[in-house]
């Protein structure tokens, strides 16, 4: 799902109003921003979004081959302005884990209307829940932005407040040609705007009626664009759909790609660490991305949608048709910042003994978690060129990786993965203005996978 980073600049500016409706739209159209301000009243900003070629309607070019899902086809076209990749499964693989890990589907409960309940607030170790949502009531979209506003170009781009519902224990996007908008084709829209997290596990339990408009489960940033993570994009299909990372300001894309039949109830899932992405669905792991520099690194937040290109003759219904989600739930690791190992000299990885003592009860809480994987992220000041600070926070992580290694082995602990990346001073957690700001970024974050 593409949209325009013009937009996304919009929410911050905008956190005054009283109400603010936005409308996501495919881009190379113009889009509108509407407002409702108790100063203002209602305005409509039309803003034009660039060109990033035919995704909509094209195939999928391939440039990488390490995934760990079985491919069964592949196509290759070329494109005019980003990279992207594509791997495609045939209904889910048959191994259940990565790294010895079971994703949350749900719990099994006949009185809900998918037959599943979410899972338990322990159910992904090493990490613990931090929101769940069951569509219990009317008013359990508080807290939930519904998207309103017209696509100029397009008359099947509208988004509509009256087309998201919660009835029966669902929420419910709805397509339908409405006579409010000339019949044009409108559907529903929501997101979690104010809930922005770096990091973490999203898991959406959801179906489609049939097929004509696109629906998509994403992550999309609280400032600017991309990054954008898309974990389960339907693309018109009911039997099909995409999972895609947008990454750089060039908008280069990787995509994964599963058979499924999309009518029937499935609990959708991402698991979003400093090193990788791990796309699941009823608890198991189906494409992974795991280069770590193209792993977003800044707060994201969920974004439910549904949308229809017909004047594009893409993703246009014959007849009205719903998304419908029983609920969802997410999580945040248990080790992240909290158990920042730091601060280390400037321009040095040299472990002291309190650092070699953070190491040590990191070692101890792994073991007492059972977790099995743990990436390590180093950080630094903002001193020296950024090609410099990024090598000398890798060279940290490894450092760390390297004894943190030891001292599993020492607990009787093996079978442990330790990934390392260096970030230099991206995500600071305090101000480089001082030498106490500037020492508390040299760390190196533990993040559980």
């Amino acid at each position: 799902m593409e949209i325009s980073s013009v937009m996304r600049s919009f929410r911050r500016m905008c956190s005054s109003l009283t109400n603010v409706q936005f409308s996501h739209v495919a881009r190379g159209t113009t889009f509108a921003i509407m407002f409702t301000s108790l100063f203002f009243g209602t305005f409509v900003l039309p803003v034009s979004a660039s060109t990033i070629g035919a995704r909509a309607s094209a195939p999928l070019s391939v440039h990488r081959s390490n995934d760990s899902t079985t491919t069964t086809s592949t196509t290759t076209t070329s494109t005019t302005t980003s990279t992207t990749s594509t791997t495609t499964t045939t209904l889910p693989p048959a191994t259940t884990t990565i790294g010895n890990i079971q994703f949350p589907s749900g719990a099994v409960d006949a009185s809900e209307p998918s037959g599943e309940g979410p899972a338990s607030s322990t159910a992904l170790p090493g990490y613990s829940e931090s929101y769940v949502n069951d569509f219990a009531t009317k008013s359990s979209l508080v807290g939930w932005v519904s998207f309103q506003g017209p696509t100029n170009g397009d008359p099947g781009g509208q988004f509509a407040q009256s087309h998201v519902t919660v009835s029966g224990g669902l929420l419910q996007l709805n397509s339908w040609q409405d006579p409010a908008f000339g019949n044009a084709w409108a559907t529903g829209g929501v997101c979690q705007c104010d809930i922005n997290n770096t990091y973490g596990a999203y898991f959406v339990r959801s179906r489609v009626t049939g097929p004509g408009p696109t629906q998509v489960e994403m992550l999309m940033p609280e400032v600017g664009w991309p990054p954008e993570i898309d974990f389960n994009e339907t693309r018109q299909s009911d039997g099909n759909t995409i999972a895609t990372l947008h990454y750089t300001s060039a908008d280069l894309q990787i995509y994964r790609s599963l058979n499924i039949d999309l009518a029937q109830w499935h609990t959708w899932g991402v698991v979003w660490t400093p090193t990788s992405l791990t796309y699941t669905v009823d608890g198991q792991a189906w494409g992974i991305i795991d280069s770590a520099s193209e792993i977003p690194d800044q707060p994201m937040h969920l974004d439910i949608t549904q949308q229809t290109w017909c004047s594009s003759g893409f993703a246009c219904p014959t007849a009205p048709e719903s998304t419908q989600v029983d609920w969802v739930e997410e999580y945040k690791p248990t080790i992240g910042e909290s158990a920042a190992l730091g601060p280390f000299a400037p321009n040095s990885w040299a472990l002291t003994p309190v650092l070699k003592a953070k190491i040590v009860k990191l070692a101890v809480k792994i073991k007492v978690q059972g977790d099995n994987s743990v990436a390590l992220v180093g950080y630094n000041d903002d001193s020296g060129t950024a090609a410099k600070g990024i090598a000398i926070s890798r060279i940290r992580a490894r450092v760390v990786g390297r004894i943190l290694k030891q001292q599993l082995a020492v607990l009787g602990v093996t079978g442990v993965s330790i990934t390392t990346t260096g970030k230099g001073d991206a995500q600071s957690v305090a101000s480089n203005a001082t030498p106490k700001g500037r020492a508390r970024n040299r760390r190196v974050v533990p993040w559980i996978m």
